[in-house]
């Protein structure tokens, strides 16, 4: 966990990787919650004895939709702003997911600060994500995330 303190020593650290998250399993439970939450029933993600027999990645993969909804998580396991009163998703200026996330996966996140912004009442913050896989070179999710601070 990395805990920052002011809005001063936020500013200190851009340009640089400042946290790792710890990991999240991908449940199968997990991903039909989302199917459930979000109606993506698609069979590659539900209809786990399909996925096995007709998928290209041999059993049931999650929503990317579902890795990119995991920011949240994997940012409050890695990042602790302690001046900030509230905190707000703000958007995202690009996303891509070069690799599938496969049922029972252990996901965790990269933070690279690229940057920071004033604005009235705080700061505008924008991160480099990268959600990796355990045991996988390449990520399953990047983006850029935009945050305001309060």
């Amino acid at each position: 966990m990395r805990e920052i303190k002011t809005l001063e020593e936020l500013k200190s650290l851009i340009g640089q990787e400042i946290a790792v998250s710890g990991w999240i399993e991908i449940s199968q439970e997990r991903v039909n919650t989302f199917a459930e939450a979000t109606g993506d029933h698609q069979w590659v993600h539900v209809d786990v004895e399909r996925a096995k027999r007709e998928s290209p990645f041999g059993g049931p993969i999650a929503h990317g939709f579902l890795t990119l909804s995991l920011l949240p998580k994997l940012m409050e396991n890695a990042i602790k702003m302690t001046d900030v009163k509230m905190g707000l998703n703000y958007g995202l200026n690009k996303v891509r997911f070069p690799a599938p996330v496969l049922v029972g996966s252990k996901l965790r996140g990269r933070f690279k600060l690229l940057e920071v912004e004033d604005i009235t009442g705080g700061a505008q913050v924008i991160f480099e994500v990268i959600i990796e896989r355990e045991g996988s070179d390449k990520p399953v999710c990047v983006a850029e995330s935009i945050m305001r601070r309060y």
